[in-house]
């Protein structure tokens, strides 16, 4: 978007594209062309928004009562415990703050008295629905359709009645990464500064991080976490094994369709001078702790064995690297030296990597970047990618310059 001195110069070039796009008679059609104050993903959302919105619409439809909703949501317990922070940082700056679902439909808000009867005005209030189907363009719309940190500014919003708002949103994420709503600070756009969506990443961060921390751990069952690590726990209590029972565990939970004795055999010990006898021995106690679910003539797990490591592997599988990233702490068993570990090893961080390189998140990179210390072109790729005002470059910037120095 083309640089302004002011807001009121911003503001003015836009109501001025507005204008043009509203009276063209390719309106039915979507954006006159020769846009230029309007940036591309507002452009493509107002044509996405053109077959179900009225621009000249004044309020969001409403679902009515949400309480029950907002009793079932997962984001009600977090919000709750930061209803404080979020009523002071919205009533001491002149700020609304929202909260959706998924949906888009806000279940709870607070903040400036004055600024809440504007709002209610366009239903900006818990049971409005805005969605991009039914509001058009605005912050939680853009956030929740692009899953992304999202500002609207004024002429931006699709909806006249919303010219005189400005909306930083940033959608939340439960912990197996799918969306579960999105966080909201708005006010009139004169107050409008670069500096809040910063607030908004931050106080989403915090949910994000009750949200993991909430997250019940199944309590029966046997559960393989060798991300980073390694640990076997069954119905809620960790089982001792020693390395050698965990690698073939995690080889076996990797290979649903199991090994010959042969195939694992090469795979655990590789050109070592090991018995068979071993292998047997191995796979007998490990049959035992995991209740008898490994077959005898073909080695392959029979029940359900959980498992970090293949949960990330259908992540990456699936083209979700929001979920990869979440489930990604670090490498596969890293004291092993096993040959099937390493090679399992390096193909989930090869791909976990890939990934991240690939996205235009800034969040994937920073987060990745924490368990791959060393990694330069991840960081730098972070870099790229952050605001110049974005309070996470100072961790990134110390990861790189750790990373070249070393």
């Amino acid at each position: 978007m083309a640089q302004f001195r002011t807001l009121t110069q911003q503001r003015a070039a836009l109501e001025k594209e507005w204008a043009r796009w509203a009276t063209a008679p390719s309106s039915t059609l979507g954006i006159p062309a020769g846009s230029t104050s309007l940036r591309n993903e507002v452009i493509q959302s107002w044509q996405r928004s053109l077959t179900t919105v009225d621009p000249n619409r004044t309020e969001a439809p409403g679902l009515g009562d949400v309480r029950d909703r907002w009793t079932e949501s997962p984001l009600r317990q977090p919000i709750t415990e930061l209803a404080g922070d979020l009523r002071d940082i919205s009533e001491d700056s002149g700020y609304l703050a929202a909260v959706t679902d998924a949906a888009g439909t806000i279940l709870w808000s607070c903040g400036d008295r004055a600024l809440r009867r504007q709002a209610e005005a366009v239903n900006f209030a818990p049971g409005g629905c805005w969605d991009e189907s039914h509001m058009g363009t605005n912050g939680l719309s853009l956030a929740l359709h692009s899953d992304r940190p999202t500002t609207v500014f004024s002429a931006e919003h699709l909806v006249a009645a919303l010219h005189g708002w400005v909306c930083y949103s940033v959608p939340i994420h439960a912990p197996d990464g799918r969306q579960v709503g999105a966080l909201d600070l708005s006010s009139s756009w004169e107050r409008s500064h670069p500096m809040v969506i910063t607030s908004v990443r931050a106080l989403v961060t915090a949910v994000e991080t009750m949200l993991r921390a909430a997250a019940p751990t199944p309590a029966r069952g046997v559960r393989l976490e060798c991300l980073g690590g390694a640990r076997l726990v069954r119905d809620g209590r960790p089982v001792p094994l020693p390395p050698r029972h965990l690698e073939i565990l995690a080889l076996l939970a990797l290979e649903p369709d199991g090994f010959t004795p042969e195939q694992l055999q090469a795979a655990v010990y590789g050109d070592r001078p090991v018995s068979s006898s071993t292998l047997k021995a191995d796979v007998s106690h490990l049959r035992r702790t995991t209740g008898g679910e490994i077959s005898n003539r073909r080695y392959m797990l029979t029940g359900p064995v959980s498992c970090d490591a293949v949960d990330l592997l259908a992540a990456i599988q699936a083209g979700d690297t929001t979920s990869a990233v979440w489930l990604y702490r670090g490498p596969l068993l890293p004291g092993s030296d096993t040959p099937g570990v390493l090679q399992w090893r390096n193909h989930l961080d090869v791909g976990v990597r890939t990934a991240v390189l690939a996205s235009d998140r800034a969040d994937h990179a920073v987060a990745f970047g924490e368990h791959s210390p060393g990694d330069i072109e991840v960081h730098e790729h972070a870099l790229r990618l952050l605001p110049a005002d974005d309070v996470r470059r100072a961790v990134v910037v110390a990861r790189l310059y750790t990373a070249l120095r070393s």
